[in-house]
């Protein structure tokens, strides 16, 4: 009897160890999954301003099996604002190419139509953030987790 408690408490022990909540066996959160952008963060040398989204503005972005897809509403403009195409990460870094768009993204657009960004992600939020040719951040536009 002792030695089948013994066992019994041994075995408890292991799962509870390595478990799903064990932080060694977590993985790293994934960008995929459907967001809504909250608020802008503006930098100026130390200096971070955050902006949140207007009332009624709303901008979703889904990243899935490698491709993404976002979409603008800004409720007082009639110009549509949407865009599709591929996109990867690294542990810091979001790169989203975009294949369609939008007439008014395209005006705006870069020839490459590719964006780098730095990532910074959590579980239920990131933020992409420009940064300018030396590497310090310019803006971000910083979202939260839908689904």
């Amino acid at each position: 009897m002792k030695k089948l408690l013994g066992l019994v408490f041994l075995t408890l022990l292991l799962t509870s160890a390595t478990g799903p909540t064990s932080p060694k066996l977590q993985s790293a959160p994934s960008i995929e999954g459907t967001w809504e952008l909250v608020s802008f963060n503006n930098y100026d040398g130390n200096n971070i301003t955050t902006v949140p989204a207007t009332e009624g503005y709303r901008q979703i972005k889904m990243y899935y099996n490698g491709k993404v897809m976002w979409t603008r509403y800004v409720p007082k403009d009639s110009v549509e604002w949407f865009g599709y195409g591929s996109y990867s990460t690294t542990d810091s870094t979001l790169t989203e190419r975009l294949e369609y768009m939008s007439e008014s993204m395209r005006k705006i657009a870069n020839d490459s139509m590719v964006w780098t960004m730095k990532l910074d992600l959590k579980p239920d939020r990131y933020s992409q953030i420009f940064t300018d040719g030396d590497g310090n951040p310019i803006n971000s536009e910083n979202y939260k987790r839908l689904n």
